[in-house]
């Protein structure tokens, strides 16, 4: 897998991260929650443009036209395939998810590449008040359940020890592998992540996860604008 792949799923968790907090914009239990619920949505909704519009100076845009069609060749963790039904949902995957793409981001900025380094630099600013307001919420404590389930998915999602990332880090192009990026996380969360046994053989090193399914349909017509594309044929006819 190349690097264009990496950035690729990196944008479409983000976009994805960003749909999902918006989701609670209006149903989080506090005022101050519903704002940054809101604000981390928007923020993220913005990173993943600058993330897609890394791809091209890339050299390659692994987009394909199946994209518009096919919820399944969208690159985002299974954790994001349904809304979310729960604040536990919602805080662990502020602190644990968004913190895993930054900790990759942070290894994108201060590897070789330059289009990264220069592109990327700003997000690291933006997603510290991310990292704080989930860091806060779990502190507050959080069901297991799904902490569990976003630490494994966000240890997937690096990656097995001798795959792509590791090889983007021999080359200097990431500054961390998969094992630094889950020590980081941990060091960033002061947490030792739970114990996570993968089967890589089941793993999907496109999609960066080993749960098969796709994100649900209302929202894949939403964020590919089909609905709209329909009611514009519908108009015209």
């Amino acid at each position: 897998m190349s690097l264009s792949d990496l950035v690729l799923s990196i944008a479409d968790n983000k976009q994805m991260l960003g749909l999902r907090y918006a989701e609670w914009a209006t149903r989080a239990p506090s005022l101050e929650a519903d704002i940054a619920a809101a604000a981390m949505g928007l923020d993220d909704l913005g990173h993943s443009r600058v993330l897609y519009g890394c791809l091209e100076p890339l050299g390659e845009d692994p987009r394909g036209p199946e994209r518009e069609s096919d919820p399944a060749s969208l690159r985002a963790l299974a954790y994001f395939d349904e809304p979310w039904t729960e604040w536990a949902q919602f805080v662990a995957a502020n602190a644990v998810l968004d913190t895993a793409f930054t900790v990759l981001i942070e290894a994108c900025v201060n590897g070789s590449v330059d289009v990264l380094q220069h592109r990327l630099r700003k997000m690291l600013m933006e997603e510290r008040y991310h990292f704080l307001h989930g860091r806060s919420w779990l502190k507050s404590g959080v069901r297991a359940e799904p902490l569990n389930r976003a630490w494994r998915e966000a240890i997937e999602w690096f990656g097995p020890a001798d795959g792509d990332v590791a090889a983007l880090h021999r080359e200097g192009k990431l500054s961390m592998g998969p094992r630094e990026l889950q020590a980081k996380l941990e060091e960033q969360l002061e947490t030792k992540s739970p114990e996570v046994h993968v089967d890589w053989k089941g793993w999907d090193p496109v999609r960066r996860r080993s749960k098969p399914g796709a994100i649900d349909e209302a929202t894949f017509g939403m964020l590919r604008g089909l609905e709209e594309k329909r009611f514009a044929a519908t108009k015209e006819a």
